[in-house]
């Protein structure tokens, strides 16, 4: 840990947005073992500026440069280091004073930082699932000879990492990923023609992004969890399981090879598997709201309709065929779900959008980080130029 005051420095990238936010109030109630290193924001320089006066970082990135002149000239004189622009944020998470870097970017922007600061040997508290989707071999690899721990942020991988500890010598036979099921659960394919994009914000049981939202809705964010944790955990596609479960109390299982599974239960909160992420090995005390099982007499399970939901199939699809068709699908996605959010495509035509680009961008089976980058570049276009 560094030197401040004995406690654990984070950088935080992307913390305007909604896992940023909520990562600084784990922060706030637990300054006595974390404190705040690096803040980062893409353009939101009035809450970056808000945040870096409270939590006094060493430094703050904003993306966009044209921000740096506002953001510089209210920080500087408060001795805090202002930077801009993408390189930046590749260089501040080396930063001596930096123990674990919190990668909470939307979309494929998460991979270079998290790399860099991987080969600088800091830990990773992953929230970025496309870092994983993107170039998930790339990266483990990377964390592996750098002896990098990388924790994840997301709560369906949080549960089996937690289900995992103290079972390394068991080995896993599936894991069981539990979904929502979005605002649309039960609705076939037409009903889903006709949903309109303020139906589609509005989940049920999470707070989050409108990109993620969007991605519940469609069950694309379940398909890139599915990506994510054959990486992460190490496993084949045939051993990642999709159940629904609305109530999203119990956040995913693991079934080891005896047949018996262990699940993590809680209320959906992603304080939660942050404050765990952050504060790992340590499960640190705090004051969250505490499940209930007389509040949930109930919970139930179901299959995903995979015919009404194509996105989640495209993504198991992706995950099976491997090389760079995951990186086409998240490229493709992130595409997809801006022209939905702008009223360009219906919700379903995301996916045929998806399924344009991952049959026109040639498949390479043993991609580099140029390769992926370059697929993930030619994926946008396609995805963009689109007539739905």
């Amino acid at each position: 840990m560094s030197d401040t005051n004995n406690t654990r420095g984070i950088a935080i990238l992307g913390s305007t947005g909604s896992i940023g936010t909520q990562a600084l109030d784990v922060i706030r109630e637990q300054n006595e073992r974390l404190h705040v290193e690096v803040l980062s924001a893409h353009r939101n320089s009035k809450l970056l500026i808000e945040q870096a006066l409270e939590f006094r970082p060493n430094a703050v990135v904003i993306g966009q440069s044209e921000l740096f002149q506002e953001v510089n000239g209210t920080l500087f004189d408060e001795g805090i280091k202002v930077y801009a622009g993408p390189e930046a944020l590749e260089q501040v998470v080396e930063m001596e004073g930096v123990d674990m870097v919190l990668t909470a970017l939307v979309g494929a922007a998460g991979l270079r930082p998290t790399l860099r600061a991987i080969a600088a040997k800091k830990n990773i508290a992953l929230a970025n699932k496309e870092t994983l989707v993107v170039a998930g071999e790339l990266v483990m690899a990377a964390a592996r000879k750098a002896g990098v721990d990388i924790h994840p942020v997301d709560s369906e991988h949080s549960a089996i990492y937690q289900c995992l500890a103290g079972e390394v010598l068991n080995p896993i036979e599936k894991i069981i990923l539990t979904a929502s099921g979005g605002p649309f659960r039960g609705m076939n394919r037409s009903d889903l023609e006709e949903v309109t994009k303020a139906q589609a914000l509005k989940h049920p049981n999470w707070d989050m992004g409108a990109k993620i939202t969007i991605d519940s809705a469609s069950m694309m964010n379940k398909g890139l969890e599915v990506i994510e944790a054959k990486w992460l955990f190490d496993l084949r596609m045939d051993q990642v399981e999709v159940v629904v479960h609305p109530q999203s109390i119990i956040h995913s299982c693991v079934q080891f090879e005896d047949g018996s599974i262990k699940a993590q239960l809680g209320l959906p909160d992603m304080k939660l598997p942050i404050q765990y992420a952050l504060g790992y090995p340590q499960r640190l005390p705090n004051s969250f709201e505490r499940f209930s099982f007389t509040n949930y007499p109930q919970l139930t399970f179901e299959q995903p309709d995979l015919k009404a939901f194509r996105n989640l199939q495209l993504a198991f699809d992706a995950g099976n065929k491997g090389g760079n068709s995951a990186a086409v699908l998240n490229a493709a996605n992130e595409i997809a779900v801006s022209r939905f959010l702008n009223d360009e495509v219906s919700f379903t035509g995301m996916t045929d959008v998806l399924e344009h680009a991952l049959a026109s961008v040639s498949w390479q089976e043993k991609p580099d980080l140029d390769v992926l980058i370059a697929s993930d570049a030619e994926a946008r276009v396609l995805a963009r130029e689109f007539k739905v």
